[in-house]
């Protein structure tokens, strides 16, 4: 995965704080669960790309 993809990940994180924490100060709890939601498949996906990366430099 390149550069792209990486800062991709990185802006479903961020996307996905700023809808948990706007949330957080309304009390809207869908927009508090979405935010988990996006933070958690970035999170997967960032921990996808740092494997692959550990074993593309094994070789």
């Amino acid at each position: 995965m390149g550069a792209d993809d990486k800062m991709r990940n990185k802006g479903q994180e961020i996307r996905g704080r700023a809808k948990k924490a706007t949330g957080d100060a309304t009390g809207n709890e869908q927009w508090q669960a979405e935010g988990r939601v996006e933070q958690f498949k970035s999170n997967l996906k960032q921990a996808a790309e740092k494997v692959k990366d550990a074993f593309r430099n094994r070789s």
